[in-house]
């Protein structure tokens, strides 16, 4: 009987062994697998050159984008990049310029209706004021464009206002600036 266990032992211990050894490696490759593929998920899946949308409601033009670079990303929350920088151009009711944003780069997200410009962030309206920041969010449901970054507006008429940060109606004609201060042209002189 002694003999019979060790040959069945001799025989079971060895497989035993390697099955144990091959449900590693299968584990093992099933982690690789999955990060291979975490990462391919991360990976655009589509890259245009030479953009131009145009945004308009009920046949009406209300935007243009330009970008030399689109990227795609479709994840669970899908989103662009311009990362060459990008020109949106708005228009009023008549078809006339009614203001720009020019950024050395910008995120577009989908799902959120958010656009985020970033770096040399320059915006103008229809005034002919002059908005520059290292960052400006547009948020095209609630229809306002704000910065939590330090902002600088220079009036048609040569006024300069300085702001931690700020929040204005999409069309930048009523802004809010946080802590700031400014530089003001005054040619009234007082009665003496």
């Amino acid at each position: 009987m002694h003999s019979r266990v060790k040959q069945v032992s001799a025989f079971f211990l060895p497989a035993l062994l390697l099955s144990m050894l091959l449900l590693g490696a299968c584990e093992n490759d099933l982690k690789k697998i999955q990060e291979i593929s975490a990462k391919l998920v991360s990976q655009p899946i589509d890259t245009t050159r030479g953009v131009e949308v145009i945004y308009s409601d009920s046949a009406i033009v209300k935007g243009k984008m330009l970008t030399p670079l689109l990227i795609h990303y479709a994840v669970a929350k899908s989103y662009y990049i311009m990362p060459k920088g990008v020109k949106v151009v708005f228009y009023d009711k008549n078809a006339a310029e009614s203001g720009t944003i020019v950024s050395d780069s910008a995120v577009q997200r989908d799902k959120e209706q958010l656009t985020e410009f970033y770096k040399n962030v320059v915006a103008t309206n229809a005034q002919g004021e002059t908005f520059k920041s290292d960052e400006l969010i547009w948020d095209q449901v609630k229809q306002i464009i704000y910065s939590n970054k330090p902002v600088q507006v220079t009036t048609s008429d040569g006024n300069v206002i300085n702001g931690i940060n700020f929040k204005s109606d999409d069309k930048l004609t009523h802004p809010k600036f946080g802590a700031s201060t400014g530089i003001f042209n005054v040619t009234d002189m007082p009665p003496q």
